[in-house]
């Protein structure tokens, strides 16, 4: 697949590699970027032979968040030449630009927890605003010790609830260090990411790409159809709003999971003593 914003190269055994390739730009988000990880995403969410995606940034920094001299166009009444594929740019309004834009790239977010695929998120430099976003959405975060988490949309008079930082952040470090982050937009480095649970690890920023395929490898000996029904158990449970409701998934998870021939080979590794050899799909 080719795309002017982005990177993907697929591995043969079903890794994925997703790179933001604006690093002139620091991958700031423009509205091209937008489309790209729309038509990867929505590739993705039937693409079997993917099993494990990692998502990281080329030059000095993961994701500036979104691209300012582009978000100026919102306001205009009148869309310059070569905007005009971009749907949300072709109406007169600016409030309706922006609103439309807004979902637009809200839903960027939501695709990266719908594809079944668990996503490792490899950050350095900044991850700002909706790089920010990109980093929470995604299911491990590996950072490296230049690593600044920065929620930038409350530094320049915006709101600091955007592209699902408000539903993510508490639930991923608790309320009250998520609150202190939304409201003041300070920025967070390595040492206090790792330190919160914001990110699973702090390495050298050469060793990022390494250790996320190591920790992709450990997943891909476990079972496919598994990994994708433990990836919905856990979006659904940030949700559920009972135990019981949440068991009755996981319930019907363990029961779909044991009639797999994937259980087969599971069981005769671990008698075997060997890692297990699972088909990609």
């Amino acid at each position: 697949m080719n795309f002017e914003t982005i990177k993907f190269e697929l591995k043969p055994n079903g890794i994925g590699i997703l790179t933001l390739n604006r690093p002139e730009k620091l991958n700031a988000i423009s509205f091209q970027m937008e489309e790209d990880l729309h038509e990867l995403l929505d590739h993705l969410m039937t693409n079997l032979d993917c099993r494990i995606v990692i998502f990281g940034g080329m030059g000095r920094a993961f994701c500036a968040g979104t691209d300012l001299q582009e978000g100026l166009i919102l306001n205009s009444k009148k869309t310059p030449v070569g905007y005009e594929k971009y749907h949300f740019l072709n109406v007169p309004e600016p409030l309706k630009k922006k609103m439309y834009h807004q979902w637009r790239i809200s839903q960027i977010y939501v695709k990266m927890r719908k594809i079944s695929q668990p996503i490792i998120a490899i950050i350095h430099g900044a991850a700002a605003g909706g790089g920010f976003g990109f980093a929470m959405a995604a299911d491990i975060r590996i950072a490296s010790e230049d690593v600044k988490f920065i929620n930038a949309s409350i530094n320049i008079g915006l709101t600091g609830a955007d592209v699902g930082g408000s539903y993510f952040l508490p639930r991923l470090i608790g309320m009250s260090r998520a609150a202190e982050i939304l409201y003041s937009g300070k920025i967070v480095d390595g040492i206090e990411a790792e330190k919160i649970g914001l990110v699973l690890k702090v390495v050298e920023k050469e060793d990022l790409l390494n250790v996320a395929i190591e920790k992709a490898e450990e997943l891909l000996k476990k079972s496919p159809l598994g990994l994708r029904m433990t990836k919905q158990a856990i979006n659904l449970s940030l949700d559920s709003p009972s135990l019981e409701t949440i068991l009755q998934f996981e319930n019907s998870s363990i029961v779909l999971t044991f009639s797999s021939k994937d259980v087969n080979e599971a069981s005769a590794a671990f008698f075997e003593k060997r890692d297990p050899k699972f088909p990609l799909r």
